[in-house]
Formats: structure tokens, sequence, C-alpha cells
């Protein structure tokens, strides 16, 4: 089995304590920091080795930005995973765009956190509702122009099917399914959206409309 190496920054004490024994009897889960700032974690010891993932509060007391955040824990190696109240739309949507692998409310049952930190860590995307309504309504997303065939591709791709089996299902040969999800992922990445991976076209796909919101109908 594997064992995840995670860390912590939140700025209550109460919920690092609370955090930290919540995944002590979770065997493929090692809490190896709680800590208050990036900079903190950062600058520890415990970067000899890297962090698989860090689970991050959107809202430090230190003043620094979700963003900034977001990108100096990811040039350092590590996933992150937003840790939020759910309060503030627009934080979520920032950390949305900096590439965090979902947003985990802090009123959560236990099971769903395990879940989800669990995930992550394992470096699946986590998509909660409240995650994708906020992208939903992102005011500062750019049109990415995609045709209406190139929608379609991304709309099946996006969702776990394989390029072989768009091609079946939509009467194209693999070369050419592979040329649109290559054309979309230029025109994303033409308007400032990076879609380099499939989590990040899963993104894109849910930020544009192309796939339901989990858990609406």
């Amino acid at each position: 089995m594997s064992r995840f190496r995670v860390a912590l920054i939140d700025d209550h004490e109460i919920v690092a304590r609370g955090f930290a024994g919540l995944f002590a009897t979770i065997p493929e889960i090692e809490v190896v920091a709680t800590v208050a700032t990036v900079t903190e974690l950062l600058e520890s010891a415990v970067q000899q080795t890297p962090v698989d993932l860090v689970i991050l509060d959107l809202r430090l007391s230190d003043g620094s930005a979700v963003t900034g955040n977001v990108d100096r824990l990811r040039g350092a190696g590590a996933a992150v995973l937003a840790f939020t109240g759910g309060d503030d739309a627009a934080l979520m949507r920032a950390a949305a765009r900096s590439g965090v692998l979902g947003v985990v409310r802090k009123s959560e049952p236990t099971a769903v956190l395990l879940d989800a930190v669990t995930r992550a860590a394992a470096g699946e995307t986590v998509v909660s509702t409240e995650w994708a309504a906020a992208l939903d309504g992102d005011p500062d997303l750019s049109d990415a122009g995609l045709s209406v065939r190139e929608c379609e591709v991304l709309s099946l791709y996006a969702a776990g099917a394989k390029a072989p089996l768009v091609a079946s299902r939509m009467g194209l040969s693999e070369a050419t399914v592979i040329d649109y999800i290559r054309r979309v992922r230029s025109k994303y990445e033409r308007v400032g959206r990076p879609a380099n991976t499939k989590i990040d076209l899963y993104k894109r796909a849910l930020e544009d409309g192309l796939l339901p919101i989990p858990g609406q109908p």
C-alpha cells in the first residue's frame, strides 16, 4: 500500500490538532506537518523529503494571497487541496485557476474529508458541488472559441473516454480525435487557461458547462 505524505496549512490550532488526530488512524496517510503559513512549511525540515499533498486553508492571517500560495506549493512539487469555510466564491475561483485538485469545506462530514484527502493524495481531482458552481459562475473566464465538434470531443474525452472510444462514438479516426484534442488544448492555452493534462481538460469542460456539475441534475 502506498503511503502519502500530507501537510496541513491552517492558522487555527484547534483545526490543526483535529486534522492530525483524524488522520492518525488512516494507514495510507502520514501527516508530516501542521503549520500556519506556506513559508513555514517550505522552510521546514519536512521539505527534505517532498510532500505529496498540502491541504491549504484559503484564508490565512498572514495576508498571503491564494494564487501565490498555490503557486509556491506546486513549485515545490506538492499537489494542493483547498480547505475552506466555503463562504467566498472568489477565493474558490482563484484557487481553482491556480491548479488545486479541488476544494473541500471544513464543515463536510468526516467521511467526506477522509475520502477527499485520500483521493487527492493519489493525484485525483476532487470535485465538490460548491467548487464546480464557483467555476461555472466565474466572470473572468475567457472564451476559448471551441467549435461545436471540438466541444463534443472534449465533453467525451474529459469525461473519461479514451481517444479510441471517442473516435468510435463520433465516427472519426483516432488520429482525428487526437488532433481535435491538440487544437482544444492550444485554444485554451491562447486565452490563458492551460489544459496540459486530462485533469485540466476536465476542469475546463466543467467551467464551460460542457460537463454537468457533480451533484446537480
